[in-house]
């Protein structure tokens, strides 16, 4: 029985006698545990998955007494709570964290505006860090900063343009993100025809900063028309709308394909087209987009973002049940209309904004999913049929109920003057009602596919206890493997290691075709799917386009050339293993595969009794870190390190670390490249001292080892060219918050394991 339930009237005794028990899977329970239930100040949980729901369900429903005082709440905390409780739709991850808590902020995201003054500027910065001690993202344009040299007439000075204050807003998010459980993220937007544009399109190149920032040009037509026909385009300073010089269009897009393509930053968002659909234009153009790309707001407005579980939508004879479709639509409708009003906003402006244009985000999750169950692959025509068919009936029944809606508690307030406002056109309660949003931690918990992306992975290994190796399998490719008699453990582990079913031939062919993973499916289905949805969908369509490794610059651009002419808002692309750091996200278990043996293997130069060097303090995010580095007559020779505090388990990892350098530059290892493995590897917690910012142990043991060879010249060796680190492409090798792999998709990058997401 569910506790703490509050008393029911008469006529909702029989509901009451129903209960209804979420069935969760475990890796679910598990994120639920460490992210959403509610805790006591030890840490731990203090309530239940159900009674998550049901407290959620009860602040929600909460909002239909300010439309009606004799409103029948409770049956409608039912409705919410059953609707939650099935699994067959979940609000983003603020609302089931807080809703009925005292924070009360149950929107993930937020378009703050950034002027041409550094009193605009500043308010942005404390408004975001306002936003992000919530829980929420943030996205910004900076194409309103004047650019880098123009003048500042208040000083006789000149301006130190967009980017220099991007680094002002990142700096503030990673205080900010210290101590909170959702990371803020941040969008950052760059018109094409700023001045500043080419500056903009290298500024993540290496890494080094603005790592909690996604960044995006924002194209116009006009550019996309001289890349076209292959001719220039003209700049302006936004300080005084005059053209400063013009620049070869196919070149600066030439430019921004080649950095995505290196490291998938910075992915590109169809600015006019966005505008376009800009349902109220007279209050305001769009200039940003949420972190991830999906929900184009105006400044001061949040996103109100929810998720249908298809998976839960199919008829069991290989059809979609629209009856059970259609009921959940209104429902979820009515919830997230419900959670504008409860809302408890970060800020007054915002919530006058949110109030106004009433935009709600309804969107899907477990697509690769119902396609399985459909019995159609993923990269197909049906697929792509079937995508436009569902997400059709999505919008017109979401956008019918926003009508009904507006019948009983009238349109948004900025209806008049808005697309909507014509002879014969819907009077709708909401200015937008469709967006396909990122569901990382939401499928965990729904225990499906991720948004409208194919599958990741068909079987995982994970090391639990004492090293044990345990397999999971997805549920749908268990099942038939079962069913078709060829189940092993051994087959489930071959293919965790390989990442794709595609060849092997123990499996049968049609279940390879069906079972495909997001690496099966080539570039140009990924964009036909997320254009499938896009079609239908008022806002915009969080999605990951998949390259393989060996994918050339000539791929990226032809996506981003097939993504504007079928009609997408934006794209995001990654190559995989284009991020250095990148954990062998398929195969294995996180450990290394076992080197092939090599004739000719180095033996390390033995140790002298005596042997001189110096050791070097640093400011890590767990104490101060003592790194002694010796050297003997042929160079470096050895590393040890150690913890001011006890250090613990990162003690001794730190150690380790230090023993492996050793032996790496005792058997001849040029230390430029040891110091590339460890440099910039980066934990949550880096460290702050008097020789700048340490990212992690590792970090540290490289910064030691360059400033070891800096103060001895005389050992000869060559520091001057730039050493990129191995994890400078912004992300460490692994989760950080569990150490388990992560996923790229959805514009975002997330851990399965645990929930934890780069996007907040």
């Amino acid at each position: 029985m569910l506790v703490n339930q509050p008393r029911r009237s008469e006529k909702n005794s029989r509901v009451a006698a129903l209960p209804l028990q979420p069935q969760l899977s475990p890796n679910a329970l598990k994120v639920l545990e460490k992210r959403y239930l509610k805790k006591d100040h030890d840490g731990n949980p203090v309530e239940t998955p159900a009674e998550m729901f049901r407290r959620v369900a009860r602040t929600i429903a909460e909002a239909e007494r300010i439309y009606d005082p004799d409103a029948d709440v409770e049956s409608r905390e039912e409705e919410f709570y059953r609707l939650m409780a099935r699994l067959e739709f979940l609000p983003n991850s603020p609302t089931l964290m807080n809703a009925g808590r005292e924070l009360g902020q149950l929107s993930a995201c937020f378009v703050l505006p950034v002027g041409d003054s550094m009193e605009s500027i500043f308010d942005a910065i404390k408004h975001t860090a306002l936003i992000h001690k919530s829980g929420g993202g943030t996205g910004f344009s900076f194409s309103r900063v004047r650019p880098g040299n123009d003048v500042v007439l208040s000083t006789k000075g000149v301006s130190s343009g967009p980017i220099s204050f991007m680094t002002v807003f990142d700096a503030a998010t990673e205080t900010i993100k210290q101590g909170g459980t959702r990371r803020g993220a941040n969008m950052g937007i760059l018109r094409v025809d700023h001045p500043d544009i080419l500056d903009f399109i290298v500024c993540k190149q290496s890494n080094d900063k603005l790592n909690n920032f996604n960044i995006s040009v924002a194209l116009t037509e006009d550019f996309m028309r001289a890349v076209e026909d292959d001719s220039q385009y003209e700049l302006r300073n936004p300080r005084t709308g005059e053209v400063t010089r013009s620049l070869d269009a196919r070149r600066v897009f030439e430019m921004i394909v080649n950095l995505s393509w290196k490291n998938g930053d910075p992915g590109i968002i169809f600015l006019d087209r966005i505008n376009r659909d800009n349902p109220t234009p007279h209050v305001g153009e769009i200039e940003s987009t949420n972190p991830c790309g999906e929900q184009p707001l105006l400044a001061y407005e949040s996103c109100n973002l929810g998720s249908i579980n298809l998976s839960r939508m199919h008829d069991g004879a290989g059809g979609i049940d629209y009856e059970r479709l259609g009921r959940v639509v209104d429902s979820a409708v009515r919830f997230l209309d419900n959670v504008i009003d409860v809302n408890r906003y970060p800020l007054p402006q915002i919530a006058e904004m949110t109030r106004a244009n009433r935009k709600i985000g309804l969107g899907v999750m477990g697509y690769a999913d119902l396609l399985i169950e459909m019995g159609i692959p993923y990269n197909s025509e049906g697929a792509v049929e079937v995508a436009e068919e569902v997400m059709s009936f999505i919008q017109d029944r979401s956008r019918q109920y926003s009508v009904k809606l507006a019948e009983q508690r009238g349109v948004f307030p900025n209806f008049a003057g808005s697309v909507y406002d014509r002879e014969g056109g819907p009077r709708v309660r909401n200015a937008t009602s469709t967006t396909i949003a990122p569901t990382g931690t939401l499928s965990i918990i729904a225990n499906c596919s991720s948004g409208i992306e194919p599958l990741f992975g068909i079987s995982y290994i994970r090391n639990v206890l004492d090293n044990t190796e345990m397999v999971e399998v997805h549920r749908l490719f268990e099942q038939m493997a079962r069913d078709g008699g060829f189940y092993s453990e051994k087959l489930m582990k071959e293919i965790a290691r390989k990442g794709s079913v595609a060849d092997l031939p123990e499996i049968p062919e049609e279940m390879r075709t069906l079972f495909v993973t997001a690496h099966d499916v080539t570039p140009e289905w990924h964009v036909r799917m997320q254009a499938a949805f896009q079609k239908y969908t008022d806002n915009a369509v969080s999605k990951t386009v998949n390259f393989p490794h060996d994918a050339s610059v000539a791929d990226v651009d032809q996506v981003y050339m097939l993504a504007f002419k079928t009609g997408c808002k934006g794209v995001t692309i990654y190559r995989d293993g284009s991020r250095e750091s990148q954990v062998l996200n398929i195969g294995g278990v996180g450990k290394a595969a076992a080197p092939e043996i090599l004739p000719g293997q180095v033996k390390p130069r033995p140790r002298p009794n005596y042997i001189s060097g110096g050791t070097h303090k640093l400011a890590s995010g767990c104490g101060n870190i003592y790194v002694t580095i010796n050297q003997d007559e042929y160079g470096l020779f050895e590393v040890f390190s150690s913890m001011g505090r006890a250090g613990g388990c990162k003690g001794a990892q730190s150690e380790a670390i230090a023993r492996l350098v050793s032996l790496a530059l005792r058997s001849g290892v040029a230390v430029d490249a040891v110091i590339k493995s460890v440099k910039g590897i980066r934990c949550p917690t880096p460290g702050f001292g008097e020789n700048g910012k340490v990212n992690s142990c590792p970090d540290a043991i490289a910064q030691a080892l360059v400033a070891h060879l800096e103060a001895m010249p005389e050992l000869g060796q060559d520091l001057t060219a730039e050493l990129p680190s191995s994890a400078e492409l912004g992300l460490c090798p692994e989760c950080p918050d569990c150490g388990d792999r992560v996923e790229f998709g959805e514009g975002c990058v997330f851990c399965r394991s645990c929930g934890f997401s780069k996007c907040g």
